[in-house]
């Protein structure tokens, strides 16, 4: 990996996701808010202004989507780790950076909690 490596970014992204401690709260399938930070060389992307140079946003985004929705997850953490491993293993980029907001977990007293996680390539 590069001292410089680039970065694609997908920010505010919003799924509903089947997270809490309690049955109850993961049925109940919540909206939580990603950040993604994908590290990855994009030289050649940027030189030949090709989509199949990069990784189509959409397609990460699926990912972060499917894994949010169709597992079911306790903790903020497990939920970060998943979408960490599956963007490796599926983009086998260098490295991810996964930021994972519940909105208003403590109704009126707290605008949202989480976690951010970085993951490398072993």
């Amino acid at each position: 990996m590069s001292d410089h490596p680039d970065t694609i970014l997908l920010e505010g992204i919003q799924v509903p996701a089947a997270l809490g401690v309690t049955a109850a709260e993961r049925k109940m399938r919540r909206p939580v808010r990603l950040d993604l930070e994908i590290e990855t060389d994009l030289r050649a992307a940027g030189r030949s202004d090709r989509i199949q140079q990069t990784i189509h946003y959409k397609r990460i985004f699926e990912i972060a989507a499917d894994v949010a929705s169709n597992q079911e997850h306790k903790l903020v953490e497990a939920l970060g780790q998943r979408i960490a491993d599956a963007v490796l293993d599926k983009f086998g980029v260098d490295a991810v950076t996964v930021t994972v907001r519940k909105p208003s977990p403590i109704a009126a007293v707290l605008e949202h909690a989480g976690i951010r996680i970085r993951r490398e390539r072993e």
